[in-house]
């Protein structure tokens, strides 16, 4: 089984997975797990990350970001990063690979929204990616997928889905580095984890750094 995918935008990609007809095959369940990520010699970096997951959104709370965590919508078309103290939330970015790996995809076309969800993240967005299904495992009474994900002057990653959860389960990155979900629950998630208060503000760093720019506070090298 193979799924391509070409030079469409990422904006088009994610209407066609948001329509009725691709989510009529996928309606994923709720649930919690850990992520856990590993070295290419299998040992661990740093602690578990926490991923929530429902109605096709995501959040992650890492570690290394106490202060915040990363809230992913594909059908929206955004990864952030919310910081609660400050009432403030940001792109995301490529803050983390954990936003474009785990994300809410097709179990039978994943190629789409791991695509959509890079080039929100703003890496690896031009080009085209390629999922070929190569193996079904039998894990825990479920049929998980293992794809070869092929992206542009890149070597092969590799993603295994679970069709129950419509998330990666697994991800072996083309450097070696592995992320794999432990301790899964299948169980209802606050609505709650995965909205922005209506008080937060967005910020924008490319914004604040120009009107640092033109304020007293930007020094001129040149004296």
């Amino acid at each position: 089984m193979r799924c391509k995918m070409g030079l469409a935008s990422a904006v088009l990609q994610l209407t066609l997975f948001s329509s009725a007809g691709a989510r009529a095959n996928v309606e994923p369940q709720a649930f919690s797990a850990d992520i856990v990520s590993l070295n290419a010699g299998g040992e661990p970096l740093g602690a578990p990350a926490r991923l929530r997951a429902a109605d096709h959104k995501a959040r992650i709370e890492i570690g290394g970001a106490p202060d915040g965590f990363f809230l992913s919508d594909p059908a929206a078309g955004t990864a952030l990063f919310v910081r609660p103290a400050q009432h403030l939330y940001m792109d995301a970015r490529h803050s983390t690979p954990l936003t474009h790996i785990f994300v809410s995809v097709d179990p039978h076309d994943p190629c789409l929204l791991w695509r959509a969800a890079a080039a929100t993240a703003g890496v690896m967005n031009t080009g085209e990616w390629r999922c070929d299904l190569i193996e079904r495992e039998p894990v825990d009474q479920r049929e998980i997928l293992k794809y070869r994900v092929m992206t542009p002057n890149q070597q092969p990653s590799y993603g295994w889905v679970d069709p129950a959860i419509g998330f990666a389960v697994k991800w072996q990155a083309a450097d070696g580095k592995v992320f794999v979900l432990k301790n899964i629950q299948f169980r209802a998630q606050p609505a709650s984890l995965f909205s922005i208060p209506s008080d937060y503000r967005k910020l924008d760093p490319q914004a604040l750094l120009e009107r640092i720019k033109h304020s007293d506070v930007w020094a001129d090298s040149s004296k």
